[in-house]
């Protein structure tokens, strides 16, 4: 299967975009050599770190790989269309086949301009998204409680020290009253991140920040990982809650951990362990990486459910694909039942795929509103 998804490409652009365009003999085996180093970017990340999610190349490279991964990839999708479309117009006039080098040109001209835009929205640093939300039963003294979401910055090469600083002051800068991170924090041990993640200790808000691991944590080392973010002041809520208060007014802010723990040895998420000892009546804010448990959430009176992993699909068109791997939920909010999920698009992405196409990235600060106030 592996060798058809990756083979298939190679011989859609080699064979049937690159060959018969009329260039040297010499230019062409080096263009072809070019594509096959391109199609083969997961093999040399597993090379440079003995995994295929974290490239160990430096950064430019990183980039120069996701574009043209990207590219080879929407100009097999636009090769198949033209060659389709050369295909109608010789039957319908019954001439041979035949496809100007112009269009050929031309496809490969928009697969590098997508490819380009696409890597370039990925690795910005997100704007802020204000979302704002009513929370069933909360006290009006949380009304207007100020509530930042980043998830999915996956810090690596791709996303190093510089990147991390830029959000978190983007971050404290909101004033929010609380902090929240729903995983997939790194792609990297803690010897490979260290130095990368040390921005993250400068994050800060008046009742904490807190955080969930996500499932890239559990590829890298997860224990280490655990004990390092605590050290740099995250409230690590592993199937675990916190209560915060204003005047005898009470909110729960709930978090588990991801769904492929236990494929790792590790525990797996537990909301009724989660939630065990919370304050009755008091609305429930839940972390919880993958989206794909919502309706179970939703049925425990959880009011607000904060997921990321989708990336929101990335690419326009591609996040139809991501939602059937994750119960039918990519991106924003849903209304389930009384409980809204929200699922970021993320603040960063997994660089070994990291191109972004009418679903940008975010940094998402939630505004809550109470039902009666």
């Amino acid at each position: 299967m592996r060798l058809v998804v990756f083979g298939l490409p190679l011989l859609i652009v080699i064979l049937n975009w690159l060959w018969p365009l009329p260039l040297p003999f010499g230019v062409k085996m080096l263009a072809a050599a070019l594509v096959v180093v391109a199609a083969l970017y997961h093999y040399w990340s597993r090379l440079s770190s003995g995994s295929v999610f974290a490239p160990e190349f430096p950064r430019p490279f990183v980039i120069l790989f996701n574009w043209a991964f990207g590219a080879l990839l929407f100009l097999t999708l636009l090769q198949v269309v033209l060659d389709f479309g050369a295909l109608a117009v010789a039957l319908v006039t019954w001439q041979p086949v035949y496809i100007p080098v112009g269009a050929r040109a031309a496809v490969g001209g928009i697969a590098g301009g997508l490819a380009a835009i696409g890597v370039a929205n990925a690795i910005r640093v997100p704007p802020v998204r204000d979302v704002t939300v009513t929370i069933p039963g909360l006290s009006p003294l949380f009304d207007g409680y100020r509530l930042l979401q980043l998830t999915d910055m996956h810090i690596s090469r791709l996303f190093p020290a510089s990147w991390a600083a830029s959000v978190v002051e983007r971050a404290n800068a909101t004033g929010a009253d609380m902090i929240v991170v729903t995983g997939d924090f790194i792609d990297g041990s803690v010897a490979m991140r260290c130095a990368d993640v040390a921005p993250l200790a400068r994050l800060h808000a008046p009742d904490g920040v807190l955080a969930i691991p996500g499932n890239h944590e559990y590829f890298f080392d997860y224990d280490d990982w655990m004990h390092h973010l605590s050290e740099l002041g995250f409230h690590m809520l592993l199937n675990r809650h916190v209560v915060i208060t204003r005047e005898g007014a009470e909110l729960v802010c709930a978090g588990v951990t991801d769904r492929s723990a236990p494929g790792h040895g590790q525990a797996g998420p537990d909301l009724v362990a989660a939630l065990a000892g919370s304050p009755a009546g008091a609305p429930v804010v839940l972390l919880d990486h993958q989206p794909g448990d919502a309706h179970t959430a939703s049925k425990l009176g959880v009011a607000l459910q904060l997921s990321g992993h989708t990336h929101g699909g990335m690419i326009f068109g591609l996040d139809r694909l991501v939602a059937r791997g994750n119960s039918g939920f990519v991106s924003g909010r849903y209304d389930l039942g009384g409980m809204t999920l929200y699922v970021s698009n993320g603040t960063g992405l997994w660089p070994g795929f990291a191109l972004r196409l009418g679903r940008p990235s975010e940094i998402t600060l939630f505004h809550l509103r109470a039902d009666n106030a």
